[in-house]
């Protein structure tokens, strides 16, 4: 079955707010709950996630294929465009720093822990309002105003990548040891653990 590329986006999107918010959740548990070792290698993996599949994958895709066809076809979107392409810029740098912070609290003990908690908080925060800026400005905006064209060229673009905690990604043999930590470890919406 053929997706089309709007779709996949905001599928990915639900993939990557369902991680951001488990990983809240293992924050709010700590690592008490389920030991320091699970917990940091679930955040671990997660963190790893999101630099490789969002920040690799998905990002590229919008910022190179989707925002110039959606800022082409509707110009009221520049404004909303330049802010997303502003917060693409500095993703993987946030992630990086993330996973130091998280390698920190892991290695130097509770009194890194606040300085991940802080920044995992903001970044969670920032995201999700990256994501309904694309999805309450940008999709509907494309929905609204590209042609047929435009929409084969994504759609053939966006099915080149598939998320690795999608169904359809866990089948990917270079994602699958990831795709089954997470899910074995990581709490619900995201895992079993």
């Amino acid at each position: 079955m053929k997706r089309d590329a709007l779709r996949i986006v905001r599928d990915e999107h639900a993939s990557l707010a369902a991680m951001l918010r488990s990983l809240l959740t293992m924050l709010d548990r700590g690592p008490e709950a389920d030991g320091a070792e699970r917990f940091f290698d679930v955040l671990r993996a997660m963190l790893f996630y999101i630099g490789e599949f969002p920040e690799k994958l998905h990002h590229p895709k919008e910022s190179d294929l989707l925002f110039p066809r959606v800022a082409r076809a509707a110009p009221h979107t520049l404004e909303a465009i330049e802010r997303l392409e502003k917060d693409h810029l500095g993703g993987e740098g946030r992630v990086r720093e993330l996973v130091h912070l998280l390698m920190a609290w892991e290695y130097l003990g509770e009194p890194r822990r606040q300085a991940f908690e802080d920044e995992a908080r903001a970044y969670v925060a920032f995201y999700l309002a990256h994501m309904r800026l694309e999805e309450q400005v940008v999709l509907p905006a494309a929905e609204a105003s590209l042609d047929e064209s435009d929409r084969r060229a994504l759609d053939a673009a966006f099915a080149n990548h598939v998320d690795p905690l999608s169904p359809e990604g866990a089948r990917d043999p270079a994602f699958d040891r990831l795709f089954t930590r997470i899910v074995r470890l990581a709490p619900a919406p995201v895992g079993v653990g």
